[in-house]
């Protein structure tokens, strides 16, 4: 399920948010929260889309995990720089990352020297990890959105995570961003009618697994 950005800047070159995952997930399957982005260059030419966020994942010291990856135009997977970070899969895109629930994490996506960066930021300690480096073209990004991806069955116990604080970067501007549509994938593609997307008085967006949907 998503939610796509409505109003960002066309001339954004980095976006970030914040998560907040209020339980562990109670199922032994793969869930993954998510920003994800497009890179786009000159004349409007794409150049495929990275996707940032924390992981659930049972493979995982302690079941938890950071992902950030993406995909060329093309459909190929891009290609980045060596995490700092261990994976206990060996995975380039997925490493161990110890988060915490209940606790908030900012998720922030930025065009740097050499392709796009992914940072993972503890807002209680302002600790930073950077995850590694997309080697991607595109001097901006379009078509934000943020996501729940749950491998779990769809009466598995239900899952939630917190998204606030929508932010676009342009040259000399940070753009909060306050709209946003939900969107989820249909049940003949293999998606649940249980799960649900709604925004808060708050402005805070909740997407929860096996609920009555909103």
């Amino acid at each position: 399920m998503h939610v796509f950005w409505e109003g960002s800047p066309t001339n954004a070159h980095a976006a970030e948010t914040t998560l907040r995952i209020p339980q562990y997930p109670a199922a032994t399957a793969l869930y993954f929260f998510a920003l994800q982005v497009s890179f786009v260059g000159e004349g409007g030419r794409r150049y495929g889309a990275g996707h940032l966020g924390l992981q659930w994942h049972p493979a995982h010291p302690g079941n938890t995990a950071v992902n950030w990856g993406g995909y060329e135009a093309s459909g190929r997977e891009l290609q980045g720089s060596a995490s700092p970070l261990p994976s206990a899969t060996s995975n380039p895109n997925t490493r161990d990352f110890a988060w915490t629930h209940g606790r908030p994490y900012r998720l922030r996506i930025e065009r740097v020297s050499d392709g796009w960066q992914g940072t993972i930021v503890d807002v209680e300690s302002d600790h930073h990890t950077i995850v590694r480096t997309l080697f991607a073209n595109g001097t901006r990004i379009s078509d934000p959105m943020v996501w729940t991806e749950s491998f779990a069955p769809c009466d598995a116990p239900s899952a939630s995570v917190e998204w606030s604080d929508f932010r676009a970067e342009a040259p000399a501007r940070s753009v909060p961003v306050t709209r946003g549509r939900a969107h989820y994938q249909s049940f003949a593609d293999g998606g649940c009618t249980n799960t649900s997307t709604h925004q808060r008085a708050d402005g805070t967006w909740v997407q929860r697994t096996n609920t009555v949907r909103v």
